[in-house]
């Protein structure tokens, strides 16, 4: 099939490579989102997608709106046969979806209807799934309700940041968005209906979301660092100014620290929770680099009885 696969993030690629090396499609040419200020000095910087598809000489839009009538124009002119989508990262109208013969057919990093929304990865940490996944599901103007065509599951660890899972199921779903683009070609794969049952609901996580509750149970907790690990990042507040917590592990044997209160070894830190202590790990001042938790401690010069939380 002809091709214009949609995407923005690092976590796109993998699913672009796989459509270009399959060897049974043309990726004719690749949306993304248009070039955005990076760094100290701002400097207008492609997405990893864009930067992806120059690489391999295919055009690239970069359109401000899916709307924009220029867009929608050359798309019409290129005239794919279904356009695959990875994190793009914009809703798409109707006069777009009904462009290509194929419709547009999203990888989705949930086993639909689970988690629809923005942040799926995050929420299944947050809420301690034990299994997630990922879906292909042929693009309608609702959220993430369009009918599945497959998908393929993934186990959480016990350790696994939304980082670490997001970069598994980038590449297990590259093979499925691969596997769904061949089943459509070939006639031999139909998308089924999403269950009326099961349906939940994945939101953007903000910052304020990331602010850790230290009343809130050890597991809790451990979930919030993890499922908001690398964005937007865990936080809490010490001596007025915001910390951010890179890295926690449970303390399941000591149940002596109110919430919030801190104790500091030797070569350890521990936090008190709703139930039993945290161990900090690793940990980010404000205007610091990251750095291991009990050199934060020996730098800060806890006192006794200090916490955190404000």
């Amino acid at each position: 099939m002809r091709l214009v696969f949609a995407g923005t993030p690092e976590v796109a690629v993998p699913a672009l490579d796989a459509l270009i090396e399959s060897g049974r499609h043309e990726v004719a040419a690749v949306v993304t989102r248009p070039d955005a200020p990076a760094g100290r000095g701002r400097r207008l910087v492609a997405s990893p997608v864009a930067e992806r598809a120059e690489e391999a000489g295919i055009e690239v839009l970069k359109p401000s709106s899916p709307r924009d009538p220029a867009f929608l124009e050359r798309l019409r002119e290129i005239g794919p046969d279904c356009c695959p989508v990875v994190a793009y990262g914009a809703l798409l109208p109707r006069v777009a979806l009904d462009i290509p013969a194929h419709g547009w057919v999203n990888l989705h990093f949930s086993l639909l209807p689970a988690w629809r929304g923005a942040a799926p990865v995050q929420h299944s940490i947050m809420s301690g799934d034990q299994i997630t996944g990922a879906s292909t599901f042929l693009i309608e103007e609702g959220l993430d309700s369009g009918p599945v065509y497959g998908t393929v599951t993934e186990e959480i660890r016990p350790t696994d940041t939304s980082g670490d899972l997001l970069t598994r199921l980038a590449f297990a779903g590259s093979g499925l968005l691969a596997a769904t683009m061949d089943g459509i070609a070939d006639g031999t794969l139909k998308a089924v209906p999403q269950p009326a049952e099961g349906i939940t609901l994945a939101p953007k996580i903000t910052v304020e979301d990331a602010k850790v509750d230290w009343a809130a149970p050890a597991l809790r907790v451990d979930r919030v660092v993890r499922g908001c690990t690398p964005a937007p990042g865990a936080w809490t507040v010490f001596r007025g100014e915001r910390l951010k917590l890179v890295q926690l592990a449970p303390v399941p044997e000591r149940t002596d620290l109110a919430p919030g209160r801190l104790a500091v070894g030797k070569n350890s830190v521990h936090v008190g929770t709703g139930s039993y202590a945290v161990e900090l790990l690793w940990v980010q001042a404000q205007g610091k680099k990251p750095m291991r938790a009990a050199d934060w401690a020996r730098g800060a010069r806890i006192a006794e009885g200090e916490s955190l939380g404000g």
